[in-house]
């Protein structure tokens, strides 16, 4: 069985899409993807002749072991283009997902080796997300709470941010909010934006930005 790129990109966009708490039916892949419907369609057929996906009674995609096995192989390719690129060749952390998104189908499991032994396996990626994925869920368990939540007046360091939204990404670091960063909640208003005290000066977001830079609360709470 030949797995094309079409299928790599297609398989890592259900494990992604899962991760991120949503039902992967064929409007999710389109959106995902930014492919048509039809084509859609047409992919989930021949993924499902292959063995790589099982399909639900209302439309509901979901990884075979065999499915799962290469989505991972390919995700771990991409953490470890990003931090090649940022670690190695000193690339600015919002340009990386884009690189490695090309870059991932062309990893041999040599070079994939070479650079486990150049990069080590234990470290986040430049966007702070761990090799593999992690659910909201699994997040929260981690202690962790989007920016969104955070109690107002609460010191708070950046742990991770979602790594799918160039734009998003730019005018994050615009603002000085990226991995590792340490801010505060001032206030959340009631047209669902908040402030932000970053390196003392205040800064505002809107919800769904904020929902997705997750933050790590420091013990005891304080002002950053």
């Amino acid at each position: 069985m030949k797995i094309t790129i079409s299928k790599e990109n297609y398989l890592k966009a259900i494990a992604e899409a899962e991760a991120e708490g949503e039902t992967v039916i064929a409007a999710t892949l389109a959106r995902w993807l930014d492919v048509s419907a039809p084509a859609v369609t047409m992919a989930v057929r021949r993924l499902k002749r292959d063995g790589l996906v099982t399909t639900g009674p209302h439309g509901q995609v979901k990884l075979s072991a065999e499915g799962h096995r290469i989505a991972t192989r390919i995700l771990i390719r991409h953490h470890l283009i990003e931090r090649m690129l940022t670690e190695v060749f000193g690339m600015e952390w919002y340009k990386v997902h884009e690189e490695a998104e090309q870059l991932e189908h062309a990893v041999s499991e040599e070079f994939e080796r070479k650079l486990m032994e150049k990069l080590g396996v234990g470290e986040t990626c430049p966007h702070g997300n761990r090799l593999g994925l992690d659910s909201a869920a699994e997040r929260r368990q981690a202690g962790l709470m989007p920016l969104s939540e955070l109690p107002p007046a609460t010191s708070a360091r950046v742990e991770c941010v979602y790594e799918r939204d160039r734009q998003l990404l730019e005018y994050l670091d615009a603002l000085g909010i990226r991995p590792g960063a340490v801010l505060a909640l001032i206030a959340r208003h009631v047209d669902e934006t908040v402030s932000v005290d970053v390196a003392g000066r205040a800064v505002q977001l809107g919800r769904m930005a904020a929902d997705k830079v997750w933050m790590m609360p420091h013990q005891g709470g304080g002002r950053a």
